[in-house]
């Protein structure tokens, strides 16, 4: 890729059962990022894979569930194979905040970094995208104590 060329950006979302969150965190992906995404749904039993369709996605349907780590196996496959330069791996449960997507891939266009991680905790909506409150509670609890134990 020479300087003059845009990257080839795609955006992955690895789903499972996401039909009751996955619109909310598409229409957040800024307009420019949307050109490729493929959405792969580990054997939703809900309407994911039909909502992703009629949302013009490329969708890939696992006909098992392979769990999180067979479900971000294919996401990096197809999306690699399909020629993407760069992969944005957001969940489709709407606890990111997917409009910070350009502030994140910025780094790595740069050659400032070569992975960027987001967080649900830091600006993005963890209850309102369905964790539950327990785990949430834990996460802020393990943050406070880190944060003490550092001084």
């Amino acid at each position: 890729m020479t300087d003059k060329e845009q990257p080839n950006i795609f955006i992955v979302p690895p789903a499972y059962n996401a039909a009751r969150t996955l619109m909310r965190t598409l229409d957040e992906i800024p307009m420019e990022f949307r050109k490729n995404i493929i959405l792969v749904d580990d054997a939703s039993s809900d309407n994911t894979a039909d909502l992703a369709r009629e949302a013009g996605l490329t969708v890939i349907v696992h006909p098992q569930n392979r769990g999180y780590g067979g479900n971000q196996k294919t996401c990096y496959t197809v999306s690699l194979a399909s020629g993407a330069d760069l992969v944005v791996m957001l969940h489709p449960d709407h606890q990111y905040d997917a409009t910070v997507i350009p502030h994140m891939v910025q780094p790595i266009l740069n050659g400032e970094a070569d992975a960027v991680f987001g967080s649900r905790m830091l600006g993005g909506r963890p209850l309102a995208g369905g964790m539950p409150w327990w785990k949430f509670n834990a996460n802020v609890l393990s943050v406070l104590h880190e944060s003490v134990k550092q001084g």
